[in-house]
């Protein structure tokens, strides 16, 4: 039977489950937490406390990691045990133990003067910031005990113990931090993201509570694609949450992104009515800003199919109906287009609206684009208007009749056929059928 003892660290490549391998009797001893035979083997006075396993971990680093305090107490007492010493991956055993959440060995370990409570990985991320990310709030706690720790250290993206414990929803942990006046609410990872930013994102309406509460948190940050906490919240179905941003005077509701789009248009293109009209309660929101490509809140409303949107639009006296973006597209040729029929009933009852704008790629109006779709119940609605051009054609000559007939719509070419005033005699009809 071979004894711990007897092992030579590197000579006998073993694996324990995901223990070490590779390791000395020490580093099996301290692995397994038996602290009477570290004693034992201590008293051999033949080992090198600082060897290493082929993972770069010492004996003390096990213990640490596997939570043996007993054992780490052991190691802690003898002069030749550095507890700074950093496995391959720069990690300290105090950092293993924040990571792991071992609250005992992290107050054995700081115990020590000798032991940097702020000493980061190679990423940068210290013991204070793995135990806000692994949501450990009583290790959290004891290093906050200490005055050197500094609660505001960022890793190599930028991210910091608050913004990890935002990241990952750890709201108790994120009080505990932001009881402490030296902890920075705004500080922002490598995408300019704040926390206040991330839990707008992603809907942490608790923990968004909690950061508008401080006085010196900055709610209208915007980050590097010119997204405001407001931005990130309107395209979710939270009323809670943008309600609590709205109600902030220093917020601009109207921020316009990179992409030229305001949170009125994110709200409008993903059908939350509610956050919508929250929105238009506000004075300084204009409900016609045009993104980059010129496209409304109302037309991507009428795009998207969201009937209860562009009513909430239209009740508005200053929304532009006939806004096109840039390919001279309006809202009620996007709903042509793609048969939201509801959407364009509710167009068509606006008598200040142009039924006949032809975009400027192809020059087609809605009826052509939902006669050559196939959208017959669109059809149908249009021809109900009495200023609706059935003849108008595009840029190639082709009528609504003659698409229709180029792509089979047979329904749609018997509705035309039974209007007097279509033309069936169009050069391009006879060529298409």
């Amino acid at each position: 039977m071979l004894w711990l003892h007897e092992l030579d660290y590197c000579k006998y490549p073993i694996c324990l489950g995901d223990g070490p391998r590779g390791f000395t009797g020490l580093h099996g001893a301290a692995y397994l937490g038996c602290a009477e035979i570290m004693v034992a083997l201590l008293k051999m006075k033949k080992w090198d406390l600082q060897a290493t396993d082929i993972c770069g971990d010492t004996a003390l680093t096990w213990a640490v990691r596997e939570g043996h305090e007993g054992v780490v107490r052991v190691l802690l007492e003898q002069n030749d045990v550095n507890p700074n010493t950093p496995d391959k991956d720069g990690q300290t055993p105090l950092l293993w133990a924040a990571r792991k959440g071992h609250e005992g060995v992290v107050r054995s370990l700081l115990e020590w003067s000798d032991v940097n409570p702020n000493t980061p990985n190679e990423d940068g991320q210290t013991p204070l910031l793995w135990a806000a990310r692994n949501e450990h709030e009583g290790v959290v706690r004891i290093l906050l005990e200490w005055s050197d720790v500094n609660p505001n250290t960022a890793d190599r993206y930028g991210q910091t113990p608050l913004l990890w414990a935002m990241r990952n929803r750890h709201e108790g942990i994120v009080r505990i931090l932001l009881e402490r006046n030296d902890v920075n609410p705004n500080t922002a990872d490598e995408d300019g993201q704040t926390p206040l930013s991330w839990a707008a994102r992603n809907r942490y309406e608790g923990t968004v509570r909690i950061l508008v509460e401080r006085n010196d948190v900055k709610p209208d940050t915007a980050d590097k694609y010119g997204r405001t906490p407001l931005s990130w919240a309107a395209p979710n179905e939270y009323q809670g949450i943008l309600g609590v941003l709205v109600e902030r005077s220093d917020v601009n509701p109207d921020t316009v992104d990179n992409y030229g789009r305001t949170p009125l248009s994110w709200a409008a293109q993903n059908g939350n009515e509610g956050i919508v009209r929250m929105l238009l309660e506000r004075n300084d929101v204009s409900p016609n800003t045009a993104d980059k490509y010129g496209q409304t809140p109302l037309l991507w409303g009428a795009r998207n199919k969201h009937e209860g949107i562009v009513r909430i639009l239209l009740e508005r006296n200053d929304v532009n109906l006939d806004t096109a973006d840039k390919d001279g597209r309006t809202p009620l040729s996007w709903a042509a287009e793609y048969g939201h029929e509801g959407v364009v009933k509710i167009l068509l009852e606006r008598n200040d609206l142009n039924p006949n704008t032809a975009d400027t790629l192809f020059s087609q109006t809605p009826l052509l684009l939902a006669a050559r779709n196939g959208r017959e119940g669109v059809v149908r609605i249009l021809l109900e208007r009495k200023d609706v051009n059935h003849n108008t054609a595009d840029e190639d000559g082709r009528t609504p009749l003659s698409w229709a007939a180029r792509n089979k719509h047979e329904g749609i070419v018997r509705i035309l056929l039974g209007r007097t005033d279509v033309n069936p005699d169009t050069a391009s009809y006879f060529q298409a059928a």
